[in-house]
């Protein structure tokens, strides 16, 4: 069962899809890389790969358009482009996820949140800024750093929905829920893959006691789709219920 949806986005300012795969189970929400749109996973084969899992009704998948990775692609006026940033944030908080809850009569903490490449660095976000709404992150070949991109720009946008700047300074109840989920950091070893963005994440997360695992996969993984067709089937079916 397959459904694709679009709405227009007061937050973003801009019309935004949404798609979903099954018709039950636990509630994932897949991010595209920093170009895809919200069926990106499904022409690259990750849906398919996911498949035994949707016909057994363990899982639901969600994916949205990466709104906030095509802004800093098109290389726009970083000003706009970290705005946008925290602006997908709540589009997410306010939109989202309520649809998702909605649809899958969650009563409670069910969301698993998953991508790779810049889709890691939004489950990433999602699992560290709301905790109250996320359970487990599976986050793949991770790109976690984008101040590379935000050319010296700085702004409160821009700290509060990166993660390796928040999360140093998080306490209080943010802090508490968050040491009660799980974060999986997993990497290829092979072409275009970068392990340290994962271990340096993973350096932050366990500084501040968030439980999470780094898995380097070998030389054979690339950063690319084939490892991640392989990697999140497993994960899931460990982590998703």
């Amino acid at each position: 069962m397959k459904a694709v949806e679009r709405w227009h986005s007061s937050r973003l300012e801009q019309w935004v899809g949404v798609a979903r795969w099954g018709g039950y189970g636990r509630p994932v929400l897949v991010f595209p890389t920093a170009g895809g749109d919200a069926e990106e996973i499904e022409r690259f084969g990750l849906v398919d790969a996911l498949g035994g899992l949707l016909g057994a009704g363990r899982i639901k998948v969600y994916s949205v358009d990466s709104i906030s990775g095509r802004s800093w692609l098109r290389n726009e006026d970083p000003r706009h482009a970290i705005w946008l940033q925290n602006q997908f944030d709540r589009f997410l908080v306010d939109e989202v996820m309520p649809l998702i809850r909605a649809e899958c009569n969650d009563g409670g903490i069910e969301i698993v949140t998953a991508g790779a490449s810049i889709g890691a660095f939004w489950a990433l976000e999602l699992i560290t800024r709301h905790p109250d709404l996320v359970r487990t992150a599976v986050c793949m070949s991770g790109t976690f750093d984008l101040s590379p991109w935000r050319h010296g720009h700085w702004s409160d946008d821009f700290y509060f929905s990166s993660p390796l700047d928040f999360v140093p300074g998080l306490d209080g109840w943010q802090l508490d829920q968050l040491r009660r989920r799980f974060i999986v950091l997993s990497c290829g070893g092979g072409r275009w893959e970068n392990p340290d963005e994962s271990w340096r994440m993973a350096d932050v997360l366990g500084a501040k006691g968030v439980p999470n695992r780094v898995d380097q996969w070998g030389g054979e993984w690339d950063h690319d789709w084939p490892t991640w067709r392989a990697m999140l089937p497993l994960y899931l079916d460990d982590l998703a219920g």
